[in-house]
């Protein structure tokens, strides 16, 4: 009995570590992005080029933490900008690139906070649209305020 529970322990503490490895690295594994440059009927723009280790994450279910991001003058309760940094050196407002930040289409709304959340949702790869950032999670949810 005393080695099955600590069997149950090892693997337990293995796949929890696994969890939290995934979580952390999803920026990391993100920021493999490269760009060309594109033409629309506005003129130039850079395209998202995705490595092969970013296309295997397209469709797939994912956990992201970050900080909610204020767009338009406005918080959307169901729709959110997740940015990896916080908000002085985010995409939007610092140094950060666009690989840094993520559209976010939550199932349920969610109150606004300033402080570090976690959301889960399928990744979806986008490298066409100039309009949506090339980053959108889908059917997503709040794990963690």
């Amino acid at each position: 009995m005393k080695m099955i529970m600590r069997y149950l322990i090892v693997l337990l503490t293995f796949f929890s570590f696994s969890s939290m490895a995934q979580q952390g690295s999803v920026w990391k594994d993100l920021s493999n992005v490269t760009y060309e440059i594109g033409e629309d009927e506005f003129g130039e723009l850079y395209l998202p080029v995705f490595d092969e280790k970013i296309k295997k994450l397209q469709g797939e279910e994912i956990t992201a933490e970050g900080y909610i991001i204020p767009f338009e003058g406005m918080f959307k309760p169901e729709h959110i900008i997740l940015s990896s940094l916080p908000l002085a050196e985010c995409f939007f407002c610092g140094s950060g690139g666009p690989e840094t930040v993520m559209e976010v289409m939550l199932n349920e709304p969610i109150k606004y906070t300033s402080k570090k959340v976690q959301v889960k949702g399928k990744l979806e790869l986008n490298a066409k649209d100039p309009e949506k950032l090339m980053y959108i999670l889908k059917d997503a949810m709040l794990v963690s305020p």
